[in-house]
């Protein structure tokens, strides 16, 4: 194949990116539907990247139950109508009976969805690659691990990006019975244990998905330079040995490196059509008084515009310490603030929701706090009517919430952890700088302290607040540019072509993206 690396032709690998026809019963063109996650960051980039002239490609699951484009049918899905939509020439529908289902906002590494990945990535390996024939190939979390792998046979560069850390396991055999002939590539892939050939290792020996994808990508990209250092320093985390030895070698090897993900124009208190009453940073007081008071009346809680406002936007799962964080401690701050009347408005997916709720019953509390299921447009107004963003997470590899949070003046409480440490910095409003109150130790009696610092200044004088407030808004538009941050992913998609073998750099004339992995 005859590449210009000037001007590469670039897939991008997106399970959890969804599109749908912007007619009913119509292939022309497409909506993108955010789903939340590396949904956000990939729906952001690949439109913005295309209108910049990228010969870009996508490759999505083709979600077939998805029968309109109305946001108010389709609460979950934050639709985003853009002035230039990618034509239908340059999106790839991976057809599959599995994808018939609604899709999942959130995967978990549970052998439903490992199989609903291994249908989807057959299809892009088989199929979509080599109708695309790309030049790069950008992918990201388990989900797509596998292809890295592949992409080797044809010398196809990689890049894999890394949200979440899960890396589950699947043998040899099970991926054959899915119609991807894995024996092509197996040994480009990464195993519990040292394989010997593979007759052996197909059947006892299990794949490590999300360690495949490390192993074989050409370059590994984390969403948070704190995180990065975490996950290849001496600290003690949670991710396998395995997992840890090959960022290790890849940060060694020059191939690891971190680019903060920033959300798109659209996340914008100034133009957001979801806001009741829309406001810049001069005119932020008045219009989150009147969201304020549509949040309230939206979710049948007391109206007030005078209380404080928490909001939590991030998924509610079993199992997430931050989940059972914020069931045990949410009677002592409601109880602790109960004279200022504090409210908390949870809008999130997960299955952490019914054990919430019934809390919330048993306090007698449904008019201070609501326990929503994620919907776009609530998502968006709460952003604008909340005075704070709970964001108590024990492991942040991304913190677009606080980004968010920022943009619209609401304010993080946060653990100081991961890519949170990255975008929030405590306020000190002396000194005129900060976002958000940081706790350190992760307990109740840290998220509470955190609160309390962040009641003393919501009761602090208007005018101080109005100024930090207003500082902040303006500041985090320009620290947290989305032009910025596509620049450097152009910069990064070219640079790639420094790590290719020297028989394929003829042509290559591309300088490497100054990105920081320090």
């Amino acid at each position: 194949m005859t590449t210009n690396y000037r001007h590469p032709r670039v897939l991008v690998v997106a399970p959890t990116v969804t599109i749908i026809p912007s007619e009913l019963n119509s292939g022309q063109r497409y909506i993108f539907a955010r789903d939340g996650g590396m949904g956000d960051i990939c729906t952001a980039y690949v439109h913005e990247l295309y209108e910049q002239g990228v010969d870009i490609h996508l490759a999505v699951p083709d979600y077939r139950n998805i029968p309109t484009i109305d946001n108010k049918n389709k609460p979950n899905f934050d639709i985003h109508h853009r002035r230039h939509q990618i034509p239908a020439k340059f999106i790839h529908l991976a057809k599959d009976p599995s994808f018939k289902y609604h899709p999942k906002l959130f995967w978990a590494a549970d052998k439903q969805d490992v199989d609903v990945a291994l249908a989807f990535q057959r299809e892009v390996i088989k199929r979509i690659i080599p109708d695309v024939h790309p030049d790069l190939i950008y992918c990201y979390d388990w989900m797509t691990a596998l292809i890295p792998a592949s992409a080797r046979l044809n010398n196809i560069p990689c890049l894999f990006s890394v949200c979440h850390l899960d890396s589950p396991k699947v043998l040899l055999s099970t991926i054959e019975a899915k119609g991807l002939d894995i024996s092509l590539f197996w040994k480009n892939c990464y195993y519990s244990v040292m394989p010997t050939n593979y007759e052996e290792t197909k059947k006892t020996n299990a794949l490590e998905l999300l360690t495949t994808g490390f192993f074989s990508a050409r370059l590994v990209h984390i969403l948070s330079r704190t995180v990065l250092r975490s996950l290849i320093g001496e600290s003690k985390n949670s991710i396998s040995s395995s997992l840890k030895l090959e960022l290790q070698k890849k940060y060694c090897e020059g191939c690891l490196c971190a680019l903060h993900p920033v959300p798109d124009a659209s996340f914008n208190p100034a133009t957001d059509q979801a806001l009741l009453r829309l406001y810049n940073p001069e005119t932020h007081s008045i219009g989150k008084l009147y969201n304020k008071l549509h949040v309230q009346e939206k979710l049948n809680l007391t109206i007030d515009s005078t209380v404080p406002m928490l909001f939590w936007p991030t998924p509610m799962r079993w199992g997430q310490p931050e989940c059972r964080m914020m069931a045990d401690t949410l009677g002592t701050i409601l109880e602790r603030y109960r004279k200022q009347k504090l409210q908390i408005v949870f809008v999130a997916e997960g299955d952490f929701h019914d054990h919430l709720r019934l809390i919330v019953d048993q306090l007698q509390a449904a008019d201070r706090v609501a326990v929503h299921d994620f919907d776009a447009h609530l998502y968006r107004l709460a952003y604008g009517g909340s005075d704070f963003l709970l964001m108590p997470i024990y492991y942040a590899p991304c913190a677009l919430p606080c980004i968010i949070g920022q943009r619209y003046g609401t304010l993080p409480i946060a653990y100081d952890t991961g890519a949170i440490h990255d975008c929030v910095a405590p306020l000190n409003e002396t000194a005129n700088v900060g976002a958000g109150f940081m706790y350190r130790h992760y307990d109740e009696n840290g998220l509470l302290w955190a609160i309390e610092q962040a009641m003393i200044f919501f009761n602090r004088p208007n005018d101080i607040k109005l100024l930090q407030v207003r500082r902040i808004m303006g500041e985090s538009m320009i620290r947290f540019s989305f032009e910025d941050t596509v620049r450097q992913a152009i910069e990064l998609y070219s640079g790639m072509f420094e790590h290719i073998p020297n028989s394929m750099k003829v042509t290559a004339e591309i300088k490497k993206p100054a990105i920081d992995t320090a």
